[in-house]
């Protein structure tokens, strides 16, 4: 697989695309992003909403001071709104950080939950740490690797766990595959399949409070 880490800078009539760098020191066994950090230096921000496509902003040394520069940026006079597309590692997160990803405008915060269950009281820290510096339970979401070496019954659980926490949860499915294409490899087709439905399900209720797709029934 050829991995591309050359700069990117790519905007539309709405929003931006950019990197500000690579690497990811954690060599985790799923992913194929190079463990050295290469860096470059934050380019113009021409649009109010900007995507940041790095693998993991939070291991550069120097997070605290980007995402405090980008905070400062405007466009046409207006403040600008950043995401994360590969989210935070809660590895990585201090309250500081997390108070300077809201004080900058960094949406839909999301983070990753990628080995077993075991790691519930790692993970509910993350979680207060966002919530302690300004973040909604429901502008939170997890990421769970699917399909992959994690057990399937481990991450039912970790549902059921974020179910009580009001997350939302986003299934990344092992391998790069793209729902409905989805080829068992350490899961079965029935539990691929199962798991993407409880995600859907999952995330409706956490929006909703309800389950919207419950009909209604006329009791006499």
């Amino acid at each position: 697989m050829v991995y591309d880490r050359s700069k990117y800078n790519v905007s539309n009539e709405t929003e931006q695309w950019i990197r500000l760098g690579d690497g990811c020191p954690n060599n985790c066994a799923y992913c194929y992003c190079p463990t050295d950090i290469i860096q470059y230096e934050i380019p113009e921000i021409n649009r109010n909403k900007v995507k940041i496509m790095d693998m993991n902003l939070l291991c550069y040394p120097n997070a605290l001071e980007i995402i405090k520069e980008l905070g400062t940026r405007k466009v046409n006079g207006k403040v600008v709104y950043y995401e994360l597309i590969c989210g935070i590692d809660h590895r990585f997160l201090t309250l500081e950080l997390a108070i300077a990803l809201k004080e900058s405008r960094f949406k839909n915060i999301r983070f990753a939950w990628d080995y077993g269950y075991h790691l519930q009281k790692v993970i509910k820290k993350s979680v207060d740490i966002l919530k302690k510096a300004g973040y909604k339970p429901k502008e939170i979401s997890i990421f769970v690797l699917s399909n992959w070496k994690t057990p399937y019954c481990d991450c039912i659980r970790k549902l059921d766990l974020m179910k009580i926490w009001n997350v939302k949860v986003n299934d990344c499915w092992f391998d790069n595959q793209l729902p409905p294409k989805i080829k068992p490899i350490h899961w079965t087709y029935e539990q691929c399949k199962n798991f993407r439905r409880l995600c859907r399900k999952h995330n409706q209720m956490v929006l909703f409070g309800i389950d919207p797709e419950l009909k209604y029934i006329r009791f006499m």
